[in-house]
């Protein structure tokens, strides 16, 4: 499971270093798509498959605007030996990132923020958000 909060920065080349511990779960090769709230979505070759996988199953009538949507703006990516990746253009932008980023371990997927939206979407939260579905939970 992903778990866990890492703040990096992104360099000039737009790399940032993904977490050896991220990396140990995701593999040598990993995926990068749109995510929510203006994130960037990182998937396991496993579970970028299996996304794959289930959207075919659907009608593509349901599916072609989420297709578009995640595949055209996806990206493989490979870290090199110090761990970093290459964040694609386009991604950063749609996420926002120009230096400070906070990479999330989300359960299956890691998320990559624009450290002041992250700040934000934090910020922006009330106990009742979080509460309610802690109750369901029974945590």
């Amino acid at each position: 499971m992903l778990i866990g909060n890492y703040q990096h920065n992104i360099d000039p080349k737009g790399r940032v270093i993904m977490p050896a511990k991220f990396r140990e779960e995701l593999g040598d090769i990993f995926y990068a798509t749109k995510g929510k709230d203006n994130t960037i979505t990182i998937l396991s070759k496993d579970a970028w498959d299996e996304l794959g996988r289930k959207i075919a199953a659907m009608p593509s009538s349901k599916t072609v605007q989420i297709s578009r949507f995640l595949f055209a703006s996806a990206a493989e990516l490979i870290p090199d030996k110090q761990g970093r990746v290459l964040i694609p253009q386009n991604l950063r932008e749609y996420a926002g990132l120009d230096k400070d980023v906070v990479i999330n371990g989300n359960g299956s997927k890691v998320e990559i923020w624009d450290g002041k939206a992250w700040d934000d979407y934090n910020n922006s939260l009330s106990g009742d958000d979080v509460y309610d579905i802690m109750d369901q939970l029974e945590l």
